[in-house]
């Protein structure tokens, strides 16, 4: 759930208010997601042919387990319908595709493009040619050139088969570390001390592959891109608002919001709920930590991949403003920010939906629509309450993993009676706009 918190919390911070009507994304894809589904059957079982056919024995064995894992996980989410198939998004990554595919006839042909109801400015392609985008990065990047660019790299991982690779590495490192492990059980002394040795290397091992990959797929990407019609500056303005997304600090939400939205007709706002926990004696430097952090990334830190890409492509030492966004884009930006709250509430995270609503309503965005958002967290919250399974939906106070703020928020829900929650639930369920 932390992962959705921070998600909203810097996409939020560089928008602005629209005043406008949201229409919401058509969901009405029964039909699409069903050839989908077909479609993807058919070419994982195809992967699993061409496997045992290209490697033999236990690594093709094992490489069909791994697709026949996968494939079962990603069906359960399509048929969840944690994707859309048919809207305005779909539509514009097509064209996008279309556009870099002209110049770059590597580009594959059989691509699927799904959108996923994820706020994180994120995307990946997997080794059947499935293409997913997050609906977060079309609110995040700010023009087509910028979204081409991440679609541009993550064709590089396709074209460099980066998904295979890396389960074939896992299929042969299991194989060396079940060596490994029997060594150390022939073994008496220091067995704790090797096998986390052992647990270290395997993670340190997998990072470092990992951030290889990406400076590949960063380099065959930005080809691609540069080979079309898109400004080429914006490579590098789009990894530089992917770093603004991993270092922005989060916003505050204000004493004053808790008590304009929770002082109630039938319900007056009681300062005991703003009440906080006192981990002040807690020592959180007791912990001594055992992995290198740094070692432990799989995405190298974006100014080492913007040096990268300039020290090989010298053209990308000039530097750009972002290109203005055209009114397609414009539109598409609008309806993701406003797809924030229903992609929380379809995720069954209402309490960072609640949270979200709250820093909306700060600002005064389109109040009715939050409004009614807060209604519909707060009665699956109430539920969640009544049936004692709160924390599925809402965190504990993490003072060393969490802003002030959050933590001030969530001390805020834990406080609140069962009555108290129905009592809010209702009012902003019930109220007319």
């Amino acid at each position: 759930m932390m992962k959705k918190l921070l998600s909203f919390l810097f996409l939020y911070f560089f928008t602005v208010a629209f005043g406008q009507l949201h229409q919401p994304v058509d969901t009405a894809d029964y039909t699409q997601r069903k050839d989908f589904l077909t479609y993807f059957s058919f070419n994982t079982e195809s992967l699993i042919k061409k496997s045992k056919s290209d490697y033999s024995g236990k690594r093709g064995n094992e490489l069909s387990k791994i697709y026949k894992e996968f494939a079962k996980e990603f069906e359960k989410k399509v048929k969840d319908k944690d994707f859309v198939f048919n809207s305005i998004f779909n539509v514009k990554i097509k064209s996008l595709i279309e556009r870099l595919r002209k110049n770059n006839p590597q580009i594959p042909q059989n691509l699927k493009i799904l959108i996923a109801k994820d706020n994180t400015p994120n995307a990946y392609c997997f080794a059947d040619g499935t293409f997913v985008i997050n609906i977060g990065l079309f609110n995040w990047l700010n023009n087509d050139d910028q979204l081409a660019a991440v679609i541009s790299h993550e064709l590089g991982h396709k074209i460099s088969d980066h998904t295979l690779k890396a389960f074939l590495d896992i299929i042969d490192q299991n194989q060396t570390d079940k060596i490994v492990v029997q060594n150390i059980k022939s073994t008496k002394e220091n067995r704790n001390e090797k096998a986390f040795d052992l647990f270290k290397n395997r993670v340190y091992k997998k990072g470092a592959e990992n951030r290889k990959q990406e400076m590949q797929a960063d380099s065959i990407g930005y080809i691609v891109f540069k080979n079309s019609d898109f400004k080429k500056t914006e490579f590098i303005n789009t990894l530089k608002r992917l770093e603004d997304f991993d270092t922005i600090s989060p916003r505050e939400l204000k004493l004053e919001t808790y008590k304009k939205y929770f002082n109630l007709p039938k319900q007056e706002f009681k300062d005991k709920w703003l009440k906080k926990e006192d981990f002040s004696l807690y020592n959180y430097s007791h912990y001594k930590e055992k992995l290198n952090k740094d070692s432990l990334k799989s995405h190298p830190e974006m100014v080492l991949r913007i040096n990268n890409l300039k020290k090989i492509f010298p053209e990308l030492k000039t530097e750009a403003a972002d290109e203005k966004a055209t009114e397609s884009y414009a539109v598409l930006k609008k309806t993701a920010r406003m797809e924030t709250l229903p992609d929380f509430y379809h995720s069954e995270d209402y309490g960072v939906g609640i949270y979200a609503s709250l820093q909306f309503l700060q600002d005064g965005e389109e109040e009715d629509y939050y409004k009614s958002w807060l209604g519909k967290c707060f009665s699956k919250i109430y539920e969640a309450r009544k049936n004692y399974n709160l924390n599925r939906y809402l965190d504990r106070v993490d003072p060393k993993n969490q802003s002030e703020s959050y933590q001030q928020f969530l001390n805020f829900m834990w406080n609140l009676s069962l009555d108290e929650i129905k009592t809010i639930a209702d009012y902003y369920q019930t109220k007319k706009s």
